[in-house]
């Protein structure tokens, strides 16, 4: 049986359908996710993806027979296909293009989250692996000590948010320095748009990783953190996929905790340097 898995929500959004590939892949093979640029990178980080096509919607969300895309799904005759769309946004097209190429059976789920996922999965006959717990996880990233340095450490990633995610960078900066006063190495996090920021984020005090990481990379320094403290819900749910708590700088209302650990929420216009540096206190305190 061939199967696709089409998350329609970013890297987060590929992160978050990680165990309903899990799933999926213990009666299917191979399992392709079908996703848009910024989903691949998560999708390749995902354990039992064989394939990732990577697919831009066609203008007005409808595609015709001679759709290149199309052409590709029918030649391969996929037998099955999840597709995970995030909160308001409709399945409907992204269904009716799969029914197009002739993918036999088509399920879609229009809620966010691991569980949402794993549901739609199961309603299709695919559950995970006994042990499985449906935690959200990557494949084994590399060893990051030569950018980190040696010793513990705390990860600040202040941007790569949506918009009202991310911190004022004068109060990241005042929480870096207060976790180095309090006794924390500090790694600042970013990406290759963001060394500006996390140059100013850093200063003289935090190693400063801005555009040195690529997806892999990113989650190897994650894992190897105490904690991260950060805005951004995919580098959230990157680093609970690694294990790592969260520190999640959101909004009031805003939707997805990280799945799997410990986190604590605080919201971005109203905490001061001092609760993040109680915030991750408070989660090392729950490790130990």
């Amino acid at each position: 049986m061939k199967a696709l898995v089409v998350p329609l929500d970013g890297f987060t959004g590929a992160l978050l359908a990680g165990p309903a590939v899990r799933a999926v892949a213990t009666r299917a093979h191979p399992v392709t996710v079908l996703c848009g640029p910024g989903g691949a990178p998560a999708a390749r980080l995902l354990p039992h993806v064989d394939d990732v096509v990577v697919w831009e919607p066609p203008e007005g969300g409808r595609a015709d027979d001679d759709d290149p895309l199309v052409r590709r799904l029918r030649a391969e005759a996929y037998d099955v296909a999840l597709v995970f769309a995030p909160d308001g946004h409709s399945p409907r097209p992204t269904e009716q293009l799969l029914l197009r190429a002739r993918v036999n059976r088509v399920a879609a789920c229009g809620e966010a989250g691991a569980r949402a996922v794993l549901g739609t999965a199961a309603a299709l006959g695919f559950r995970p692996r006994p042990g499985d717990d449906g935690r959200l996880r990557v494949v084994p990233p590399p060893d990051t000590a030569q950018l980190t340095g040696a010793g513990p450490y705390v990860v600040v990633h202040p941007g790569g948010g949506p918009p009202g995610h991310a911190w004022d960078p004068d109060r990241c900066a005042e929480a870096v320095a207060a976790l180095a006063d309090a006794g924390h190495r500090v790694v600042v996090t970013g990406g290759e748009d963001e060394t500006a920021l996390t140059r100013h984020v850093s200063g003289d005090i935090a190693v400063d990783l801005g555009g040195r990481t690529d997806p892999r990379r990113f989650a190897g320094v994650l894992r190897a953190a105490d904690a991260v403290v950060t805005g951004a819900p995919g580098p959230a749910h990157l680093a609970a996929a690694t294990g790592t708590p969260v520190v999640s700088l959101v909004p009031p209302g805003a939707p997805r905790r990280p799945d799997g650990v410990p986190s604590v929420l605080l919201a971005p216009d109203d905490c001061t340097a001092r609760d993040v540096v109680g915030a991750v206190h408070r989660l090392l305190d729950e490790r130990t």
